[in-house]
């Protein structure tokens, strides 16, 4: 169940004879309906919920005119003057027993103040009374169970400048106690953010530009050395083959380009490790260019008789 924060209710007339701050105090008077003066309704069908529900370790501040709700958000003072120590149910309603401390004992016997006036919590649908929040002394209650219990306050709450509100993305219907709340949630939003500026960017995520940009570089030469080394290491695998006479020379460019391909070396150099010679070595390299076998006379053709050779091979002996 989703409770909100409200300040609440009623002016309780403290009522007394003794000349003393009263121990006990009525909080919250009978349900099940508990009405304010501006017409707000809450619901309080279970009293004794509502009691079992006080923590001692977050005994309810007594303070002067709310100002634990309005004052002290805003890093104001807002000291208390008296503490709930414990809560109790009295023919439906719910009384508190109270420690006072010198100042709020002072508030009450000399009638400074006459009036409690609780904050609770309750419930967004149903709006049933959750939990005692603080309490308020006043001497303006809205009389029946009001929100701050105010006159002062609750016409406070109507002057909020709409164009605020429209600010703080509230209701137009939003009252003080509400844009108090949307300020302070802003203002923590916004001193968490220079909390996270003044501790600088995390190391393990963030870098400065300069050192980014020295190891691209490095990265970039290293590419670059990398694909000098492969480009080398490819030339001389395809040279290799040429001069084994496994490939053509007219075909190297096409193999440069095919071992250039993602694993194209390795299919290459075991393509070359299976592949016959086609490309046998010849004598054309030591034949003189241009030579061209002339005739033979009569004498020469003689010679080449006598000596059992073809007039062919004795032409070509004597351009040697």
């Amino acid at each position: 169940m989703v409770t909100h924060p409200l300040p609440s209710l009623v002016g309780l007339a403290l009522n007394f004879e003794t000349g003393s701050a009263p121990d006990w105090v009525q909080l919250i008077p009978a349900g099940p309906q508990v009405v304010g003066r501006d017409g707000r309704a809450w619901a309080m069908p279970d009293a004794q919920a509502v009691a079992d529900r006080f923590d001692p370790a977050k005994e309810p501040q007594i303070d002067l005119e709310h100002s634990s709700q309005l004052l002290a958000p805003n890093g104001m003072p807002a000291p208390a003057v008296g503490w709930v120590k414990q809560l109790e149910v009295r023919e439906g309603a719910i009384w508190g027993r109270v420690e006072w401390n010198a100042e709020g004992a002072a508030a009450i016997t000399s009638r400074a103040y006459r009036y409690l006036s609780p904050v609770f919590t309750f419930s967004k649908g149903s709006h049933e009374i959750q939990r005692i929040v603080s309490v308020g002394l006043t001497n303006s209650p809205n009389l029946e169970m009001a929100a701050l219990n105010s006159a002062e306050q609750k016409e406070t709450a109507e002057m909020v400048d709409p164009t605020i509100l429209e600010a703080l993305g509230l209701k137009p219907t939003a009252d003080t106690a509400a844009a108090v709340l949307a300020i302070n949630a802003m203002k923590d939003e916004h001193q968490t953010a220079l909390n996270s500026v003044k501790a600088g960017p995390d190391p393990e995520k963030f870098i400065p530009i300069a050192d980014h940009q020295l190891a691209l570089n490095r990265i970039a030469e290293f590419e670059e050395g990398e694909k000098t080394r492969a480009e080398t290491e490819i030339g001389e695998a395809v040279d290799a083959a040429i001069a084994a006479g496994k490939i053509a020379p007219s075909s190297k460019d096409f193999h440069l380009a095919a071992c250039r391909a993602e694993g194209g070396l390795e299919r290459f150099q075991a393509f070359i490790g299976a592949a016959p010679v086609i490309a046998g070595k010849s004598d054309l390299d030591t034949k003189k260019p241009g030579a061209v076998l002339t005739a033979l006379n009569a004498e020469e053709k003689a010679a080449a008789l006598a000596l059992g050779i073809s007039e062919e091979d004795y032409a070509t002996a004597k351009q040697e």
